[in-house]
């Protein structure tokens, strides 16, 4: 498909240097740009939603499985 899109000057010439060094088509680089960024926001929202879900559910401590830990920790520190 074919988009016009309209990029500030310093942005255009910067990604003409990438994708000449890339030795790829002004198109595929911006594909490529566009898909890495999609990839990247869509593992940020996991990574929010996870974050959210799991800063809610704090489970209570246990305090036996807390003194179990401590002394396993001693005991491995032997």
């Amino acid at each position: 498909m074919k988009i016009a899109i309209s990029v500030p000057d310093p942005i255009h010439r910067a990604a003409e240097r990438a994708a000449k060094r890339m030795a790829v088509p002004r198109s595929q680089f911006y594909s490529r740009a566009v898909e890495a960024y999609l990839k990247q926001a869509a593992a940020q929202d996991v990574t929010e939603r996870l974050n959210a879900v799991y800063s809610k559910n704090t489970p209570e401590r246990d305090p036996f499985l807390e003194a179990a830990a401590r002394l396993t920790l001693r005991r491995s520190k032997r």
